[in-house]
């Protein structure tokens, strides 16, 4: 299945242009034979604190334009926004199939308290697993990145795709990298990570998306350039990999009874 990490220098609270920035790149994904596409976190507005001026009703603007967009070229598009919550706006992700239809939402699990995240959008509070082609796809947003245990959970119940939708900035773009290799070779899976690029909220953002496969190699990078990063990726490799080394089975669930949580 071919995956198209769609690394993106995003306009500040401006969504119509990055509408027009992000379009580009999912023609050229698709052109290129993009099967599922992935934007940036919050890709429409930046890492924006302005949440209750950026937050919309479920079924806005920008769900509308990921709908249209799957749509249109017929792929299964993961896009996030700021949505409307019970007490504040959730840091959310859609992902949408070919067909348009909404196959998943997941808000943010860990608001990142240090840029002050839990002041302006309240955290979600389940995980879920979505069927994506012939992988089981698992969906953490930027700070979600540094609890590994969101992703032992997800992969003890069947995750073999995991994706890490980001505005993570230059100062800590180490940590970025290294945490993406980490988190594919503790559960020898894929993992796609998609950062943005440029300047927005007094931060430089250099990139560094990947695409690394479950033995922690990286199969696509790119740094400080607007680009689709397009991997194909084999659901057998993840078979292969934890068939070969079976370090998975050995888990003390006993241990850590909570990793196996439901939705």
């Amino acid at each position: 299945m071919k995956i198209a990490a769609l690394q993106m220098d995003i306009a500040w609270e401006d969504p119509a242009e990055n509408q027009r920035r992000a379009s580009r790149l999912l023609a050229g994904a698709a052109e290129q034979g993009a099967e599922l596409a992935i934007l940036p976190e919050m890709f429409c507005t930046g890492f924006s604190m302005n949440a209750a001026s950026a937050a919309e009703d479920p079924d806005g603007p920008v769900e509308r334009y990921l709908s249209g967009q799957a749509r249109e070229h017929g792929i299964y598009l993961l896009g996030t926004r700021a949505v409307r919550g019970r007490t504040k706006p959730r840091n959310e992700a859609l992902l949408h199939a070919p067909d348009g239809s909404l196959v998943a939402r997941q808000a943010k699990l860990h608001p990142f308290s240090f840029a002050n995240e839990h002041e302006h959008f309240e955290p979600g509070a389940r995980q879920q697993l979505s069927p994506v082609g012939p992988f089981q796809l698992g969906i953490a947003i930027c700070y979600d990145l540094r609890f590994p245990e969101l992703f032992r959970s997800l992969t003890l119940r069947g995750a073999t795709l995991m994706v890490v939708v980001a505005n993570w900035p230059t100062v800590r773009s180490s940590a970025w990298s290294h945490l993406l290799v980490s988190r594919a070779i503790e559960n020898q899976c894929y993992v796609v990570g998609v950062n943005r690029v440029g300047r927005g909220g007094g931060l430089d953002y250099n990139g560094c998306s990947a695409i690394i496969d479950p033995m922690g190699q990286v199969l696509e990078t790119a740094i400080d350039v607007e680009t689709a990063l397009v991997a194909d990726l084999d659901p057998r490799q993840v078979d292969h990999t934890r068939e070969q080394m079976p370090f998975l089975a050995d888990i003390r669930e006993d241990l850590w009874p909570c990793l196996r949580a439901a939705d």
